[in-house]
């Protein structure tokens, strides 16, 4: 039972695993990695980021997770445990998740708003399946009042849920909507490839062509955008799995958890793609289209399937609507978790309920700004020098360049220095659990944390660093 001083703790290693998973599993997922692969060259994106899953991916998750129950504490606390010099890596990682936030509530309501059509389009009624899906999608951009209510709704119910406190809301909601999540998936990625012409989308996924990395784009850039992308797909770096680490019991194995976490949250990265790029191809879409891929290329594809479409549809935006619900609580809760760390550190009760009102007003201003900008569109003087003033093409970019391109990186890299470098083997006692379970993957672990991540995340870095700003 969680007490009113305390920041709670999960129940059950599944309910861990499932939080952990909500968190990771996301719009990351469904909508950044589809449109991030499309605009970079398909498969060579995509054994990219399957091989710095492996080689950063799942150390750092690993740190994180140990981290977190090593110290029973949030980033910026458990970095300062760790080694007080680097307390200021947590303090940036726990930036990273509001600035995450600032636009995940924005793309949250879109998908809400779909999924309300969806169920309208059940019953004849709604615009879903009679307008034109570009069109649509863009008139939902330049309806700033539309919007702004719609995200507003999405993060009331997020700030609902983390109300409710690590086992009576995060951990009930995902233990049930990940489940939930995974099977849709597969209803639609069957669906997505038995789609008449979905070969060539499969061939754009797996075929191995690697002119990617020769082309006007490079290396670096497709190197940095698939690095980007394993860190917000994972949840990396952005205090969150710190947050959750800190509530797992002692006993569970950290292993296999970080093991499961990253390869679930990748096999459901490519199935999105699997979902998504038959379909794409199959109506002679656009996969470099850009944010607007998910909600044009699926309304297009459901709307010429008849009646079948509007049940897919329905179990789409469902699915999807699951996801970005279920990474938004994690971001909420990895903000939340630091400040009741510096509350109980001070001696106050740890208020999760006032705690959580302070964080979604804060969310809200950023999702307003993104909202009224409407992806570029805005020819408002304020967004038109706010965009500028960072060489972005919309406030989302804004955000994202920042947390995505530069901080998680960045922060990501800085922990590989302190765990590879300077406290060598501080959380080995933690992984093996007081020396009562085997460290099996200790060899690799070191190896990764030590040489091969550093390297791959300071051309991660470097990469970011030049397709952002030149």
């Amino acid at each position: 039972m969680e007490q009113e001083n305390q920041k709670g703790q999960f129940n059950s290693n599944f309910g861990f695993l499932m939080a952990a998973l909500g968190s990771a599993v996301g719009l990351g997922n469904l909508w950044s990695f589809p449109y991030k692969m499309g605009m970079n060259g398909g498969f060579a994106f995509l054994l990219l980021y399957v091989i710095l899953a492996i080689v950063t991916g799942y150390p750092l998750m690993l740190s994180e997770m140990a981290l977190g129950r090593k110290t029973q504490k949030a980033a910026i606390e458990a970095y300062k445990e760790a080694d007080h010099r680097f307390t200021f890596n947590g303090v940036l990682q726990t930036i990273v998740p509001w600035l995450l936030i600032c636009f995940y509530c924005t793309f949250g309501g879109f998908i809400t708003k779909y999924l309300g059509d969806s169920i309208l389009a059940l019953f004849g009624k709604g615009v879903l399946n009679t307008a034109d899906a570009g069109a649509q999608f863009g008139g939902l951009l330049t309806n700033t009042g539309n919007s702004v209510a719609w995200m507003t709704g999405f993060l009331l119910l997020t700030m609902v849920i983390v109300f409710g406190g690590v086992s009576g809301g995060i951990e009930k909601f995902c233990k049930v909507a990940m489940p939930l999540l995974f099977f849709m998936l597969l209803i639609v990625v069957v669906r997505s490839c038995t789609l008449p012409g979905a070969g060539p989308g499969l061939k754009f996924l797996f075929s191995p062509d690697l002119s990617a990395w020769g082309s006007a784009k490079g290396f670096f850039s497709v190197l940095s955008s698939a690095g980007g992308q394993c860190f917000f797909s994972l949840s990396l770096s952005s205090g969150c799995i710190i947050a959750y680490g800190s509530y797992l019991d002692k006993k569970e194995n950290l292993e296999s958890n970080a093991a499961i976490i990253t390869f679930g949250d990748s096999l459901v990265a490519v199935l999105a793609g699997v979902a998504i790029f038959p379909a794409v191809f199959a109506f002679g879409l656009e996969p470099s289209a850009g944010p607007g891929l998910l909600f044009v290329s699926m309304t297009t594809v459901f709307t010429s399937m008849g009646t079948a479409g509007k049940i897919f549809q329905l179990l789409f935006w469902l699915l999807v609507f699951f996801a970005a619900l279920s990474s938004s609580i994690g971001m909420m809760e990895a903000g939340i978790s630091a400040i009741l760390d510096s509350r109980v550190k001070a001696g106050k009760s740890a208020n999760r309920v006032k705690v959580t009102v302070i964080m979604a007003i804060m969310a809200w201003v950023g999702n307003f700004l993104t909202t009224a900008d409407g992806l570029g569109t805005s020819q408002n003087a304020f967004f038109v020098a706010f965009r500028g003033l960072f060489r972005q093409p919309d406030v989302l970019d804004v955000w994202d360049c920042i947390a995505e391109g530069i901080l998680m990186p960045l922060t990501g890299l800085i922990m590989t220095i302190l765990l590879g470098w300077v406290v060598p083997g501080y959380l080995d006692d933690e992984i093996s659990n007081g020396g009562t379970r085997k460290f099996k993957s200790r060899g690799f672990y070191n190896f990764c944390i030590k040489w091969v991540g550093p390297i791959f995340l300071a051309m991660v870095v470097y990469g970011q660093l030049t397709s952002f700003w030149g």
